[in-house]
């Protein structure tokens, strides 16, 4: 019988011609083993057809596609400032350095003068009630756990009214109303898609309201015939009542980015200024690590605090340190915009760009500077379109050149254009061009077996 697979080598024998040869020194014997065992598997799938690089090589870059790390670091040359799924706001160098610190045994939960246990919510609160002007701040594990903690604590068991317009989709399709029935409240909506008014909300009242949740529309915009009701009004309203108005603001927003044309999305402090319990993520337009945080009246938060459902979702220590590092630099708001990458990034003028995208040009053969418009992502100033110098390297195919960025170490993440992959040097630093232009000229490289 002639069938090829009776040609494959033995696992063992393919493990030991590779040790051997010095291959996988560094990696555990385990993970030579499978990687063999791999490749063996699809030579046997294909027909005993062996490798076209070879037993070795081919195996060497099995072993390589294991053990590299799945999260890895990313070049962003998509132009998306607040991409979602590249880990939204990068940390700024501060923050780093703090979480780097805080990585073995920390003061976490202790209280240095005393001598005793503390608070981890001490090392943010003072600094959140600075930045916000709340009376009382709490942090959590992420934004939808803040308002889902908001709902169970102040509401579970009654009605939580909200206007239908805010009943809103959030990424990775969390609704509103889900986690409104997670929380244990019941719905009640009010108005209209595009128009609500106080009065809506008025009548809706009934012996088992506990809240009434206000939600910017942060990833989308309604225009023309609208109406709706500003957060101070209902707190006015509900004052009397003693019902708590919850807004959830979105992207955390402490700095006012009007002066760099970039309007829409609602103050923390504003918000909070109106007595509503304001609920934001710090990994937005604050610029920090995941986290939910609350902030308002200290009687409100004193009641989230306790609740159970507090501790499930209480963050960790890294969290705190990047949070806390963050917010040291809103202290100065001009240090804060040139020091937290999403900020510096969202206020970077035009001939800065152009002079970066010249920069990375001048790197890559055949490659020209061209107008473009960035994106603010991550849900905020969905109108926005933020003029930028774009890179524009021709390829035949911008697809296949996009697929080999994206497998690259490290991975460059960029957008098609007609004949052209697109470079954005907004989402670039200085120091990353060298890199990326690197990164191209492996992309672009003949494959073996290719012609030029």
């Amino acid at each position: 019988m002639s069938d090829a697979r009776r040609r494959l080598p033995a696992v063992h024998a393919l493990v030991a011609e590779a040790e051997a040869a010095g291959l996988g020194d560094g990696a555990p014997r385990t993970a030579l083993v499978e990687s063999a065992r791999d490749l063996l598997v699809a030579a046997r799938a294909a027909g005993g057809t062996p490798p076209a690089s070879g037993w070795l090589a081919a195996l060497a870059e099995r072993l390589a596609s294991r053990e590299r790390p799945s999260l890895a670091r990313v070049l962003n040359a998509s132009g998306v400032v607040l991409h979602t799924n590249l880990g939204r706001a990068p940390l700024a160098e501060a923050a780093r350095r703090a979480v780097a610190d805080a990585l073995g045994y920390s003061t976490l939960e202790y209280d240095r003068s005393a001598g005793s246990r503390g608070s981890r919510q001490s090392h943010v609160h003072d600094l959140l009630a600075r930045c916000t002007g709340a009376a009382d701040a709490l942090v959590v594990n992420n934004a939808a756990s803040a308002v889902l903690l908001a709902l169970t604590a102040l509401a579970a068991g009654g009605e939580t009214i909200v206007s239908r317009g805010e009943l809103v989709e959030i990424g990775g399709a969390f609704r509103i109303p889900d986690i409104l029935e997670k929380s244990g409240s019941v719905l009640v909506e009010v108005g209209t898609t595009n128009r609500t008014r106080l009065s809506d909300y008025v009548l809706a009242l009934g012996a088992r309201t506990r809240c009434v949740l206000k939600v910017h529309r942060s990833n989308f915009a309604v225009s023309g015939f609208v109406e709706e009701t500003g957060v101070d009004a209902l707190v006015e309203a509900m004052g009397g009542r003693g019902i708590p108005v919850v807004h959830d603001v979105g992207s955390g927003l402490l700095l006012d980015l009007g002066p760099w044309g970039l309007s829409g999305e609602p103050l923390v402090r504003d918000s909070a200024a109106t007595g509503a319990l304001t609920v934001f993520s710090a990994d937005k337009l604050l610029g920090g690590p995941q986290a939910g945080i609350v902030v308002g009246p200290q009687a409100l938060v004193a009641r989230l605090a306790a609740d159970p459902l507090a501790r499930a979702v209480r963050p960790d220590k890294i969290t705190l340190a990047a949070l806390e590092a963050t917010l040291r630099l809103y202290r100065d708001p001009a240090t804060a915009v040139q020091a937290i990458p999403v900020l510096h990034m969202l206020t970077t003028d035009a001939a800065t760009l152009k002079r970066r995208a010249r920069r990375l040009a001048r790197r890559i053969p055949g490659a020209t500077t061209t107008p473009g418009v960035s994106a603010v992502g991550g849900g905020a100033f969905p109108d926005a379109e933020l003029a930028t110098t774009l890179v524009a390297v021709p390829v035949p195919s911008p697809d296949t050149t996009l697929a080999a960025l994206r497998q690259g170490e490290p991975p460059v993440i960029a957008r098609a254009g007609a004949d052209a992959v697109l470079l954005d040097v907004r989402t670039l630093a200085d120091a990353e061009l060298r890199e990326v232009a690197d990164a191209v000229a492996r992309a672009r490289a003949p494959k073996k077996g290719t012609e030029p």
